[in-house]
């Protein structure tokens, strides 16, 4: 029992050393790479999980932006009568549900990325920075899903797209970053304070009724534009719907906004998260 211990306690030692050695630049870029085949396994892993012995596989990436979407319809287009801003609200809904879905998923999973990997982190030295970002990269293959659905609807709806279509791969850059940094944030959170996970999931609902997901941003009054801007994803989300609807001017002032919050984000959060590793061994 002894020498288990001492050799426990030689590797988390071994580990907290690693971790100071490799604190020399905010994010080694170089050394991410060089891990690359553990993204990928990571990467595979979170997918596997999520869809492996399921009855509707890939289905899932569906059903919840789809459900989500007929029930704000029902009570917030039928029955609320908000404004879709001339388009029909299923499609004004969904076209928010497909950022808003990853965003919500992806931060969840990285949120409690370090609890569920504690068995690696306390065995071997890798870049920690691949846990919580590799479930923000998982979610991807649910994004193209939705994605292609909402192609589907527009065409249904005979909605076309704009040229700022071509500014999707901005808006979805936007979106990883926010959900990388935040969620870098609660997950080095979440090894000292372990309520964190749990509370993640009511500050994940609360975020959506800060986002213009059910409703427009011309909703809100403007002196408070500025201030609602600082949540990355109503540029985002607002920037989907000018894109692929037309229904608004391009929202610069709330892309630009939100593009400086994303990186302080990612940035501060990276910041955090390397600051916590030398606590990361305590998981076990």
């Amino acid at each position: 029992m002894k020498k288990r211990n001492r050799e426990k306690e030689t590797r988390d030692l071994k580990l907290v050393i690693d971790a100071e050695n490799n604190k020399r630049t905010l994010i080694d870029w170089r050394e991410l790479w060089q891990y690359k085949d553990l993204f990928r396994f990571l990467v595979w892993r979170d997918i596997k999980t999520r869809y492996a012995q399921s009855i509707l596989g890939v289905g899932w990436a569906v059903i919840q932006p789809v459900f989500s979407m007929i029930v704000f319809t029902i009570v917030f287009g039928n029955l609320a009568k908000i404004s879709s801003e001339g388009v029909p609200y299923a499609i004004f809904s969904y076209t928010a549900l497909v950022p808003w879905t990853f965003f919500s998923s992806s931060l969840t999973s990285a949120s409690s990325s370090l609890i569920g990997s504690k068995n690696l982190i306390t065995k071997v030295y890798f870049p920690r920075l691949v846990i919580p970002i590799s479930p923000v990269l998982g979610k991807m293959v649910d994004f193209g899903i939705s994605f292609l659905i909402l192609l589907g609807l527009m065409v249904w709806f005979g909605v076309k797209p704009t040229i700022w279509s071509l500014m999707i791969p901005v808006f979805i850059l936007l979106m990883m970053l926010t959900s990388a940094g935040i969620g870098m944030w609660l997950t080095a959170l979440s090894i000292q304070y372990r309520d964190i996970r749990y509370g993640s999931n009511f500050f994940i609902q609360l975020l959506m009724y800060a986002s213009p997901v059910i409703y427009a941003s011309s909703s809100i009054p403007e002196k408070y534009q500025v201030l609602y801007a600082l949540n990355p994803m109503v540029g985002v989300i607002e920037g989907f719907r000018a894109a692929l609807l037309g229904t608004r001017a391009m929202p610069w002032q709330y892309l630009g906004i939100g593009s400086v919050m994303a990186l302080f984000f990612f940035i501060t959060g990276a910041l955090y998260f390397r600051s916590m590793e030398k606590y990361f061994a305590d998981v076990a």
